[in-house]
This record gives structure tokens, sequence and C-alpha cells, in this order.
């Protein structure tokens, strides 16, 4: 026997498997913990499995992505949708808001189907919030999908205008969030390792996030602009939930009172953010229409 052969197939699978994985381990963490079985053989094994998914990938991203980057790239823009998500940003905008539609609609299934098992009011603030975005992106998603990007700016400016009312609702939904969190004790947590995954994804996403935002404005595409505004809301309100789950996984030394003034003070930071975006883009865009109006 090729111990060897089955060691490297075991630290280098094929790249449909570890996102396979990825999904399976997901899906097996997120049962456990709305389940409750965190001390049963299930989650035992669910967290092997999570351990071993995340050690395979770190291994791909450090040791096999670096010396495949150039051959990547390459198969990437030889490929005609590759070529045109890499240089046409317009295209890479309208993708990515077919995807983050997609994965919040998701989320809105995979938090209402938590208050059925738990019946727990918690998992309906979430949906709410992730119907919130939803609706916003379905949006944009339908103006783009009928429309070129550029074509029309004074439409755009509507459609952006009618975002940005409906980002105000983001308030309310996250008032419902911090409200539990401080009073019944609620909000996210990461099992293990998790948590330093969940950690660089939100940062990463916020911080990419503000970068778009910046250098998408210069485009002039109120649309663009519009979305990664709203891509900067949903990382900061996940800047919320890493909080609390930092609190949960490593705040056993902080008072209580100590950790209610922090999530406060994010929770008003995020709030006023969000609050500040969307009536400068409110008045922003009232001001643009009324212009192309006369």
């Amino acid at each position: 026997m090729d111990w060897k052969k089955i060691g490297n197939k075991l630290l280098f699978p094929p790249i449909w498997l570890m996102a396979l994985l990825t999904v399976v381990s997901a899906g097996l963490l997120i049962t456990v913990f709305v389940k409750g079985w965190e001390e049963t053989p299930i989650a035992y094994g669910a967290y092997v499995l999570s351990f071993y998914t995340l050690s395979v990938v770190t291994v791909f991203c450090v040791l096999v992505l670096p010396k495949q980057y150039e051959k990547i790239k390459k198969k990437i823009y030889d490929h005609p949708f590759g070529n045109r998500y890499m240089t046409d940003r317009a295209f890479r905008t309208k993708v990515s808001l077919y995807l983050s539609l997609g994965i919040n609609l998701l989320y809105v299934g995979t938090n209402l189907w938590s208050w059925y098992l738990n019946r727990s009011w918690w998992f309906v603030v979430l949906a709410v919030y992730y119907v919130i975005m939803a609706m916003m992106r379905f949006l944009l998603v339908g103006y783009v999908r009928k429309n070129q990007i550029g074509s029309s700016v004074l439409g755009e400016w509507r459609r952006s205008r009618i975002c940005a009312y409906i980002l105000l609702l983001v308030n309310l939904s996250l008032s419902g969030a911090v409200l539990m969190i401080l009073y019944q004790n609620r909000g996210s947590h990461y099992p293990g390792m998790m948590i330093y995954v969940m950690a660089m994804y939100t940062f990463y996403s916020t911080t990419h996030a503000i970068i778009d935002m910046v250098k998408y404005r210069k485009l002039g595409s109120p649309v663009m602009s519009t979305a990664k505004i709203v891509s900067l809301s949903a990382a900061l309100v996940s800047m919320l939930n890493l909080e609390t789950a930092m609190f949960a996984q490593f705040g056993a030394e902080m008072s209580v009172e100590h950790q209610r003034i922090f999530i406060i003070l994010t929770g008003a930071g995020v709030s006023i953010t969000v609050v500040t975006l969307s009536v400068l883009l409110i008045v922003k865009a009232t001001k643009e229409i009324k212009h192309g109006k006369e």
C-alpha cells in the first residue's frame, strides 16, 4: 500500500471536493448548534470533518494556490466569461448582485427553518434583516437585467433612491437584534476555529466594501455605487455579529455590563453609519432627479 500516495490524496483533494466538503461541514455545524447536539456523536463527526476541511483548504491556499496563480489567472482570462468578469466592471457588478441575492435568499430560508425548529424570535429578526437586504438587491438585479448599466443615469438614480429608503428599514431589524443581544443573551456563535475564519472573512468583506464604494463612485453609475453601499451595510452588520461571537468565545472574564456597553456602542455606530449613507444617497438622488427633469 502506497501511504505517500494516499496521504497526498487526503491533503490535496480536487477543488470540487473541497467545495463540497465546505458546504457539508457548514450544514452539519449549523444543524448541530441549531438542534443543540453539541455533545452527541454527530457533533464530534461534524467537528472532525470541519477540521479536516479547514486543514485541506489552508494547505491548498498556502502550498498549491501560489504556485498555480499564473496558470489559473491565464485560464480565467482565456475563458470568455472569465475575461469579461475580470475586465468589465459593470458585468462584474451584475454577477455579484445575482450571487448576493441568491445568498440573501438562502439566509432567509435558513433562518426561517431555524425559527420553525426552535421557535426563537432571534431567527425571525435575522430573517427580516436578510429579507430587507434581498429586497434592495432584487430591485437592483431587476434594473440591470432590463437595462444596460450607464444607459440611463436618471433611471438609475430613481432605483437607487428607492433602495436608499428601504435601507433605512435595516435599522429596525438592527435595533431588534441589539435589544435581543442585550436582554435575551442572543447573538452569533461559531465553534472552534470557525470564529477565526469568520473574523478574517468579516474584516476582508468590510475592507473590500469600503474600497469598492470609493472606487465605483468615480465611475458615475448610481446603481453600481448603491450596490456597494448595500454591501458595506451588510458587512457592518456582520461586524456586530462577530463582536457578539467574540464575547461568547473569549469574553468570560469581561463583565456583562462592559459587554453591553461595547455592543451598544457598536450597534449605534453601525446604525448611524447606515442611516447617514441612506440619507446622503436619498438627498443626492433627489437632487439629480430634479436636475434631470429640468
